[in-house]
This record gives C-alpha cells, structure tokens and sequence, in this order.
C-alpha cells in the first residue's frame, strides 16, 4: 500500500495508517520514500499505454510517499474494501478513498489488486535492494 502525496501534504498520514490498523492487517515495515520521476515511471509502467498514465505520474513523481508493506489472510481483498473504488466519488462511504480522496489521481492511497501486483510493489520497496 502507498500513502499518496495528496494526503502526505493534508497530514493524514497518521489517520491512514490507523484505519489499517482497525483491520486484521498486520503492518510489517513501512517508509517515507522520496519518489523520483524514474522510480514513478518504473512503478506505474505497466498503465504505460493508458490515457491516464501522464497524468498519474505527472502527479506521483518527485514527491513523497509512504509505503507499508502489510500481512494477513485475504490481506488484497481487505484492504480493496478498505481502500474504495479507484474515483473517490464512486468509492463506497467510509473508505479511504471516499473520506481522504480529492478525485483521480489525487486519491490518496495506492493498493495492490493482485498477489502478482503485490509481491512486484513489495520487492519494489521493500526488495534486497532498498
């Protein structure tokens, strides 16, 4: 999971992590991460080919981001349902998304959708090499 900058800048960095924290996730490591434009394009190069893309990561990059790398059965499926729909607007009431998001991509948290996606964010971040 990512903190975005959005919420970053609005300091509900705090709020964030305890809403996580009110679910059988267990945080295992999380860090603030300066997120370059290179880091950016390398995380988001699979929407490369999407409309939205230039966007997100004219938004994402060289700014700041928490991540946390999180632990639980059906951890994806709890935190989806924790996170809310992609556009705050569509986002169900009392998810994160629905209560900290500003619209897309200013949404406030980033969530894996896949095992696949979360082992390549997890080694991402929190790989041999960071």
């Amino acid at each position: 999971m990512l903190i975005k900058p959005d919420a970053i800048e609005r300091n509900l960095i705090g709020r964030i992590i305890s809403r996580v924290e009110e679910t059988p996730l267990k945080i295992l490591d999380m860090k603030k991460v300066f997120f370059s434009r290179e880091m950016t394009e390398q995380f988001y190069g699979e929407h490369k080919e999407e409309e939205f893309y230039n966007r997100l990561i004219n938004y994402m990059a060289d700014k700041n981001v928490v991540a946390l790398k999180l632990e639980g059965l059906d951890a994806i499926k709890i935190l989806r349902r924790l996170v809310g729909a992609t556009d705050p607007k569509k986002a169900e009431k009392n998810t994160i998304r629905a209560d900290f998001g500003l619209g897309t991509p200013q949404n406030s948290v980033h969530a894996s959708d896949s095992e696949k996606s979360a082992k390549r964010e997890i080694d991402f971040f929190f790989g041999e090499k960071n």
